[in-house]
Order: structure tokens, then C-alpha cells, then sequence
């Protein structure tokens, strides 16, 4: 396979990842043909809605590129397909700040295209990489085997391997392989990113450490500054959560909705759990969203999950928060978490409860808000 970008697919979006969703009675590909046709319909309806003008101005000036790459890890002889989102206008002489994102079990590089989109288009790269050990392959072949598919890459040496891969496809990112776009990244301000397997996978990248037959395993890659844990699963078998978590050293974003919910044959798991994860965490710089209502797959690309109105207000609300965060760990500015608390708090779980001083609201600690100018809460809250 070759190391030079790809030309990128014209299928729109996609994403094959339904992780967490009750298997259905009918084959993936027959769910997924229904998607797109559906997708396609609205996607219709969205241009015959858009004026000429405004559809021709779009595509003069794009405000994100897109690239693919075809890598081969050459150690390990495993590919490490990726995509990359680049800001179309980068500010001048100014590093750019990139996302490093790992999707869900049965995903995909195509998948949660939403928030590369939205990141890039404000000057926050992100590339998604795609694990061949656990991506949208595992829908394809005899639909009687997929449980079986499923199982088997959620087991222990595939995550070692995706925690392997977002090394990998970092390296190739900050190196020549991307031309001119590695040397533009900021090294300072690189995030690891994340939905439901992913965000484990996420998590074993900032410090998250388990214990085997007296081996720790230890994928800590310290170049990452900040971590966006989306729904994360809990660490099966592990009943010393704060072990686990007692590595991860760096500020952490988790994201989460009450009827996040995660089933599929021998596995379930629930909101509980990812409170769990988020309370194990030691480190003082923590921040948790959670929306009410919605569900696990509501995260990815798939319109319909907790609903049309509420999905596509969570995957906004979440792509903002994101961008939030980050101006909040790396410029010292709580101004837009205190906007998203006002914009979005009746879709959260519980709303915030005013305090003397403003502060970020955290378990275990506080982040500090700079004075803003604008008029805002006394305190932000998202639980």
C-alpha cells in the first residue's frame, strides 16, 4: 500500500461503526445500504434548500481539506489506514493545534466525520485513524460470525495494538510522510480523542495502565497534552479503577448522555461506568458532560440514535465543547465553556448550581475561569 495520500472517497458521509447498539435481526450491509439511502435522500433535500450562491461560495472556499493516507507499519506488518482534516486557512506563521482520533469498534478513517469537520473548519486539525484489527470489516462476511468478530477484537492484544496504531499514524503525521503539514502541527497542543473503544484506546494512550500475569502494559505516549474521552467502556476486569487510572497525568474531556448504553453479546455496560471512569481519574483538570437521554451510537455518524432533533444537537454541542475545552487548557480562557453552558444547558442531565466565584465545577478539583467581559453563570457545571 502506498504512503502518499489518497485521492479521498466521494461516498458522503458513512460510518459502519454501531458499536453498543442491540445487533438486529437483519445483516450489517443491509443496515448500512438502508443508511445511505436515507442519507442520500437528505442530503438531496439539504442542497435543493441551499441557494446557488451560497452553494457556490462553499465550494470556492472550503474551509477544511481533506487527505488519506494508505500507512503500513512496517515493525508490526499492519496497515494504519488514516484521515486527515486540515484547516483550509491556517493563521499565518501560527502551529496548528491537531486531534488524534480513534473510533468504535467496527468503525472506520470515514467515521465521525462531524467532528472533524467542525474542528478543522476552525483551525484545529484532526486525523482519524483506522484500526484493521477492529473496523467496519468485522460487519462484512457471514452475519451469523459477527458476534463472534466482535469478541474477538475486543480482546486484550487488540487494544495494545490500536493504542500501537495511533503512535504509529502520530509519528507519520509529524514526519515528512505529510509534507509540509508536519512541521506546521503544534507539538504543544496535541490531543488524543476518542469514542467508546476508541476512548479506551484514548485512554491507554495518555497513562491508563493495566497489570498482566505481573506485566504492567503501559502505552503511555507522553506527546499527548490533553485527552476527549467520548463514552468510554470500563476496563473489563479490572476492579481497582483508580490503578488503572492513577498514570493519566494530563486535562481529560469526558462526554457521555444518561441512556448511554452499550450491548452486545457479552458485553453490557451503562452511564455508571463511565462516571466511574471519570471519578477514577485522579488528575485535578477533569471536565464531564453528560446529556439526558440519547445513546451510545449517538456519538458517531448515524442521524437517528436518541433521536433526530436531540442527536444532531449532542453531536454539536459536543464538537464545541471540545473546542471549548481546549481554549480553556491551553489558553487559560473559561469564556466559551460559560457560552456552551448557556447554549446547551436544557439538553444536559443536570444544570448548573451558581457558586460565589466563577470556576469550573470538577470532581476532585477546580479549574479556574478568568474574568470575561460578557455577563455569565457563577459557576459551570456539566453532570
Amino acid at each position: 500500500m502506498s504512503d502518499l495520500p489518497q485521492r479521498p472517497p466521494t461516498a458522503g458521509w458513512r460510518d459502519a461503526g454501531i458499536d453498543g447498539t442491540p445487533l438486529n435481526t437483519w445483516p450489517p450491509e443491509t443496515q448500512i445500504n438502508l443508511g445511505r439511502r436515507r442519507m442520500n435522500a437528505m442530503l438531496l433535500l439539504a442542497a435543493l434548500a441551499v441557494p446557488h450562491s451560497a452553494a457556490r461560495a462553499q465550494c470556492a472556499e472550503p474551509r477544511y481539506l481533506v487527505s488519506d493516507f494508505d500507512w503500513l507499519d512496517h515493525a508490526r506488518l499492519r496497515l494504519v489506514p488514516a484521515r486527515l482534516y486540515w484547516p483550509a486557512a491556517p493563521l499565518a506563521g501560527k502551529p496548528v493545534p491537531l486531534v488524534v482520533f480513534s473510533h468504535g469498534i467496527g468503525g472506520s478513517r470515514e467515521g465521525y466525520s462531524y467532528l472533524g469537520r467542525h474542528w478543522s473548519a476552525r483551525g484545529v486539525a484532526c486525523l482519524h485513524v483506522q484500526h484493521v484489527g477492529s473496523d467496519a470489516a468485522l460487519w462484512r462476511g457471514n452475519p451469523f460470525g459477527v458476534i463472534g468478530r466482535l469478541q474477538a477484537a475486543a480482546q486484550e492484544q487488540e487494544a495494545i495494538a490500536r493504542a500501537a496504531d495511533v503512535r504509529f499514524a502520530l509519528d507519520r503525521m509529524l514526519s515528512v510522510q505529510t509534507g509540509d503539514l508536519g512541521a506546521m502541527v503544534d507539538r504543544q497542543r496535541i490531543v488524543a480523542a476518542g469514542h467508546s473503544y476508541g476512548a479506551n484506546t484514548t485512554l491507554l494512550t495518555v497513562g491508563a495502565q493495566v497489570v498482566r500475569e505481573g506485566r504492567t502494559i503501559d502505552c503511555l505516549d507522553s506527546r499527548f497534552s490533553a485527552a476527549l474521552v467520548i463514552s468510554a467502556p470500563p476496563f473489563y476486569g479490572e476492579a481497582d479503577l483508580a490503578a488503572v487510572m492513577s498514570n493519566v497525568a494530563v486535562p481529560t474531556l469526558h462526554v457521555t448522555a444518561t441512556d448511554d448504553v452499550i450491548e452486545i453479546p457479552g458485553y453490557h455496560s451503562g452511564v455508571e461506568d463511565r462516571l466511574a471512569i471519570f471519578n477514577a481519574i485522579a488528575h485535578p483538570h477533569k471536565l464531564l458532560a453528560v446529556f439526558r437521554g440519547g445513546a451510545h451510537s449517538m456519538f458517531t455518524d448515524r442521524l437517528f440514535p436518541g433521536g433526530w432533533s436531540l442527536n444532531a444537537k449532542v453531536k454539536l454541542a459536543t464538537a464545541d465543547l471540545a473546542l471549548a475545552f481546549l481554549d480553556l487548557i491551553f489558553e487559560r480562557d473559561g469564556a466559551a465553556l460559560l457560552r456552551w453552558e448557556k447554549d446547551w444547558q436544557p439538553i444536559l442531565a443536570q444544570p448548573p448550581r451558581p457558586e460565589a466565584a466563577p470556576r469550573i465545577m470538577l470532581t476532585g478539583g477546580a479549574i479556574p475561569v478568568p474574568p470575561v467581559r460578557a455577563a455569565a453563570p457563577d459557576e459551570y457545571k456539566a453532570i
